[in-house]
């Protein structure tokens, strides 16, 4: 298919701008596209959508066809393993037909709750949507006595909740809302409710606030104000419940703050004054802080001290730094705690036993799991006196389950395992581990998936996914969609590149800042070697990223659009000079700690060596899909749509560059279920057409 066979695409005038910064002027003909309230750019993004429909409509029937197939295989009427809090059994599920999950809780024993006992719904989505276009449940806590909700919600999607109470025991709302809400936490006396708040501009939870429950939230009380535009709050209660927990983060510092839960109007306390390049987190147990912190080795450490002398003075070592592990998290109960640590680039589970009442604690085995790339991390464990802990298990060719592990016998017991319907064997896929080797001799590890009696050595399409910045792992879970894609050859490949957190936190330092370029020559290392070694045609390459991951597709298009046959970009950071730039816009100064102030020479001139949008050339192009929403409060819809303007102008083929703005959701797409599958039925009949899959 060509464009010439459809009307021709629209047109973005050009209004010639320049910026001049450190003797480089920049041009922007699209800048005009911010202008959010101008009816000339709706006008343009709407479009752009007819245009993309028109584009699509000789897969009409595919897009159907693959609806079919993804909904085919969803469990549509479900439920969730329910989890214990107090006296209460707690769970969601889903009714076919409806769009959002439905919260309930039963009452229940120590071990299981009462089925005979009556449901109780705490909030549906469906009936909370109702009139809106977009629907999300934020933070949810409830109170000690089980009977307060404190919960929030954004109608937007620009990830601006709303904070409500209910009353579970009369099923009624509180009066009175408050905006732009992030966490939530109750105290011990079921009437205190602390709450953080962000700033209106930058989106920053800045602001910690005391209310009492009964009393007007406009009567609440600020307790604290984080001035430094790098942090955001959040907050949240030890597991044990004795401490309410105020935690300062930025990308690469963290401060903690605590107050006894039974004493919520008393003083915070720091456990350790921030220190930049310092990052620490808590947990409490029997009168001691369980700290794990990066101050001996980027791959973090874990150290106790007293409750009352917590500063750095006073901490005792119990798990030392390791180079090649990086310790990431740590989940203190009574009498063990489980170490989420990552080896070799996978995850690992250890459990370590008290031997009294103290700190101290012996290693006492490890989660084993059978395959050889896979996804394992803590589930729900919200009772601090258990012998029991829950956790996640799925691979690339396994379902997501929920086991629970008994630390008497060391056995684990699986409680679910998402079921498949529509005929899913997974006896005929297979996964693989491998590693590609990068320009300057490191090896990257690539995960694998296909169908094994379609696998044709050097024939199949090829798609390959990344994303490698924040230090984010790129996960390695069960998705049923990716089964219509499987099913029709492809295999799949995702690439854990430097930038991201797979292999550590030096993984991470690896590929951001000042060395971000390696992020893409990694994911260029990675497509190579997989057609190199018969994974894939090389003509028939796609390659598939979002947000962060959107920049990587436009940095690693512009450096080698002949090695991919389509792309398909969400949410595209693909604007970097020009949004770094502007300190008003929401994470911009947070994030100069991952890719640097381009106000200062060096970091400027390396990012101008690499931003999509500076770097378009004249170029035969790859068939391009790029996706954005108006209301994204992460990535702003005018990058993406700036992107697409100026490429139009430079692409010299006919292959299709599209352009689809979902004009009601923001960062994640679409917030119902159904409307979500219709989204990826576009991008899989996109690749499956361009990449002659069908």
């Amino acid at each position: 298919m060509t464009e010439n066979a459809f009307p021709q695409p629209p047109v973005a005038r050009k209004e010639h701008t320049e910026t001049t910064l450190h003797g480089v002027t920049l041009v922007d003909d699209y800048a005009w596209l911010r202008q959010k309230e101008n009816p000339e750019v709706a006008a343009y993004l709407e479009a752009e959508n007819t245009y993309a429909e028109a584009m699509m409509a000789p897969q009409a029937a595919l897009r159907d066809e693959l609806y079919g197939e993804m909904l085919s295989h969803i469990q549509q009427t479900d439920v969730s393993v329910p989890y214990r809090d107090g006296n209460w059994w707690y769970y969601t599920r889903t009714e076919e037909g409806k769009q959002y999950a439905i919260h309930c809780r039963k009452r229940g024993g120590a071990v299981r709750p009462d089925e005979n006992a009556p449901e109780e719904v705490i909030l549906d989505g469906n009936v909370l949507s109702q009139g809106h276009a977009f629907f999300a449940v934020g933070a949810t806590d409830i109170s000690d006595d089980s009977r307060w909700l404190a919960y929030t919600v954004d109608t937007t999607g620009f990830r601006q909740y709303s904070l409500r109470i209910k009353d579970l025991e009369t099923g009624e709302p509180l009066p009175g809302t408050v905006e732009r809400v992030g966490s939530v936490v109750w105290a011990a006396d079921n009437f205190t409710l602390f709450y953080t708040v962000e700033d209106e501009e930058q989106k920053r939870q800045y602001q910690f606030w005391r209310h009492t429950r009964g009393t007007p939230f406009a009567a609440d009380t600020l307790v604290y104000q984080d001035d430094d535009e790098r942090f955001n709050l959040a907050a949240g209660r030890t597991r044990d419940g004795k401490f309410i927990v105020l935690e300062s983060h930025s990308h690469i510092t963290s401060e903690s703050q605590v107050l006894p839960a039974d004493e919520p109007e008393s003083q915070f306390r720091i456990i350790a004054p921030r220190e930049d390049g310092h990052e620490y987190f808590i947990e409490h147990r029997e009168g001691c802080w369980f700290i794990r912190t990066n101050d001996k080795g980027r791959n973090f450490r874990l150290v106790t001290a007293p409750v009352d002398t917590p500063d750095r003075a006073h901490w005792t070592e119990q798990i030392p730094h390791r180079d090649e592990i990086m310790l990431e998290d740590v989940d203190i109960f009574r009498d063990f705690f489980i170490v989420s640590d990552r080896e070799k680039g996978l995850p690992h589970l250890r459990i370590y036993k008290f031997s009294g009442k103290g700190p101290e604690a012996a290693p006492a085995g490890e989660i084993s799991f059978p395959e050889p790339a896979y996804s394992a991390y803590p589930h729900i464990n919200r009772i601090f006196e258990t012998a029991t802990f829950r956790y996640s298990y799925q691979s690339l060719v396994t379902p997501s389950s929920v086991y629970e592990y008994d630390l008497a016998d060391g056995k684990s017991t699986l409680l679910k395992q998402v079921e498949i319907p529509g005929g899913f064997d997974r006896t005929l896929y297979a996964s693989e581990r491998i590693h590609a080797t990068a320009a300057d001799g490191v090896q990257v590890p690539v995960s694998i998936v296909y169908r094994k009696d379609r696998r044709e050595t050097g024939k199949n399409p090829l798609y390959v996914y990344g994303y490698g910045s924040y230090g984010y792992a790129l996960p390695l879970g069960f998705n049923s969609n990716r089964l219509s894609l499987l099913d029709r050859g492809f295999v799949m490949a995702y690439a854990h590149i430097r930038g991201g957190g797979d292999m550590g936190e030096t993984w991470h330092d690896a590929g951001k800042m000042l060395v971000k370029r390696n992020t893409f020559t990694d994911f260029i290392a990675c497509v190579e070697h997989l057609t190199k070694s018969g994974y894939g045609d090389p003509a028939r390459v796609a390659i598939e990223g979002g947000s962060a991951g959107g920049l990587l597709m436009g940095a690693v298009t512009n450096l080698r659009p002949d090695l991919f046959r389509a792309v398909v970009s969400h949410v595209p950071f693909v604007d970097v000079i020009n949004t770094m730039l502007d300190a008003s816009l929401p994470l911009t100064v947070p994030e100069y700690e991952e890719w640097g102030n381009p106000n200062e020479e060096t970091y400027f001139r390396y990012m101008l060596s690499y931003s999509p949008y500076e770097n378009l050339k004249p170029a035969s192009y790859p068939a391009i899909l790029v996706k954005t929403s108006l209301h994204d409060s992460q990535v702003m819809y005018w990058e993406p749509a700036k992107y697409v303007a100026r490429l139009r102008t430079l692409k010299q083929n006919a292959r299709p560059l599209l352009l689809v703005t979902n004009m009601e959701a923001g960062h994640g797409g679409a917030s119902g279920r159904y409307d979500y599958l219709k989204e990826i039925a576009l991008d899989y009949a996109f690749l499956i057409r361009e990449l002659d899959a069908g």
